[in-house]
């Protein structure tokens, strides 16, 4: 098993890229099905999560060929309705293939899906939609399967603005009969891109970004070329690594509308932004203040980001809280920066810091994603050398992760 291995070097300055978002990249594949024409996507970042839902597409019948960040997919040879057991228990999002499936073909089997252990995300939102528009469901042994004569556009309320059903449903509805109108929908960003690839292909999806989406279904879909949105996420793991270092450091490839809470958040603790366009600069501060954060839905503070800012809190003067709202087992990190020595009080969903905390390089498990990138955050300013293992985690969401940092002059490697 791979470890990586990081130990201080000071403050971290340059410039970095962003990749491809990962939460953008994996639903607009699975919604390469609906196409008949070929589709070229670029910026797709290279990632374990994107290898799992290429070879779920190819096992469907999907041709795709890989040049860098670039996908060329034809989805013309779809041939069937199962998707495989093992690829969907590696990871939640390949169950986004199944609206898709349930449009083209009429027909969806689907395996529960896997992924990061951070709290329960229930599918019934996404099978109460499929419902809505004509579908019957039939759960077995792990095994869901969806049928239909064909779907019919109506009236969906999510009872939460959950972002994997917003997009489930919105892939099965651009082919049904009629007008969908989905109301409480997610309004994150990744949303919007999914909507913008699918009208490029010749949906007629409307209001993404918006708590309400009308769709009106359409006979057919073609083919398009369409380059993924930046990764908000990684942008913000940037950001935070140049203020808990106290470097400077300038993001590049990013889209500034993305990150409001997050620059506000890093604004309070005292790290100076300066935005120009499609980059911003970060530059660390010597006393990090301390502040309080709540998880919300977009356009709140995203849950994506509470473990990064929860490394950088423990180096905060005084007294930091935390309240995680969107996923219930979303602290386990908690533990692991403990054993570095970090003062962190977790009481059902809230985490009080209590810094400024010394943190000592210690054997520590990467959790999940996010956890994954808190610890390598932690291990920039801790006394000796961190090792971090079950890193396959930090591999599904971050594309070449070391190299970008030691451009920023970490010391930090892969054994």
């Amino acid at each position: 098993m791979d470890k990586i291995l990081v130990r201080p070097k000071g403050p971290l300055k340059g410039n970095v890229r962003i990749s491809g978002a990962k939460n953008a990249a994996l639903p607009i594949l699975a919604a390469t099905i609906l196409g008949t024409e070929e589709i070229v996507l670029e910026d797709v970042p290279e990632l374990k999560d994107v290898e799992i839902i290429t070879e779920v597409l190819r096992k469907l019948g999907l041709k795709i060929n890989k040049d860098g960040n670039r996908l060329i997919i034809d989805p013309s040879g779809l041939n069937s309705y199962k998707t495989d057991y093992e690829l969907m228990s590696k990871m939640r999002a390949s169950f986004l293939v199944m609206g898709p499936l349930l449009a083209k073909l009429n027909k969806a089997y689907n395996s529960l899906p896997g992924g990061c252990n951070i709290g329960s995300r229930p599918i019934d939102l996404h099978l109460k939609g499929f419902r809505a528009l004509g579908a019957n469901i039939e759960m077995t042994h792990g095994e869901i399967k969806a049928e239909c004569d064909k779907l019919v556009g109506t009236k969906i309320y999510l009872d939460f603005p959950s972002v994997g059903a917003t997009e489930n449903i919105m892939t099965a509805a651009v082919l049904a009969e009629g007008e969908t109108v989905m109301e409480n929908c997610a309004m994150e960003p990744e949303i919007v891109d999914l909507a913008n690839f699918l009208n490029k292909m010749g949906a007629r999806v409307m209001g993404a970004g918006t708590s309400t989406i009308r769709i009106r279904g359409v006979e057919k879909l073609g083919g398009c070329t369409h380059q993924v949105i930046p990764d908000r996420i990684e942008a913000g793991t940037f950001m935070v690594a140049a203020a808990i270092t106290g470097g400077d450091i300038t993001i590049e490839n990013i889209i500034v509308s993305h990150l409001k809470p997050v620059i506000a958040k890093l604004a309070e603790t005292g790290a100076k932004i300066i935005e120009n366009d499609d980059k911003i600069r970060v530059i660390g501060t010597e006393e990090i203040k301390p502040i309080e954060i709540k998880t919300l839905p977009h356009p709140g503070f995203p849950t994506d980001l509470q473990a990064q800012f929860m490394a950088l809190l423990t180096q905060a003067e005084g007294q930091s809280a935390i309240i995680e709202t969107v996923f219930e087992n979303r602290f386990m990190h908690a533990e692991e920066l403990k054993k570095m020595g970090a003062k962190i009080k977790v009481v059902d969903r809230e985490a009080i810091l209590l810094g400024k905390s010394k943190l000592y390089g210690s054997k520590v498990a990467a959790t999940d994603l996010r956890a994954g990138a808190a610890l390598i955050l932690a291990g920039l300013v801790s006394e000796g050398e961190t090792e971090i293992s079950e890193i396959h985690h930090i591999d599904r969401g971050y594309e070449k992760i070391e190299e970008k940092f030691r451009h920023l002059g970490a010391n930090i490697r892969r054994v």
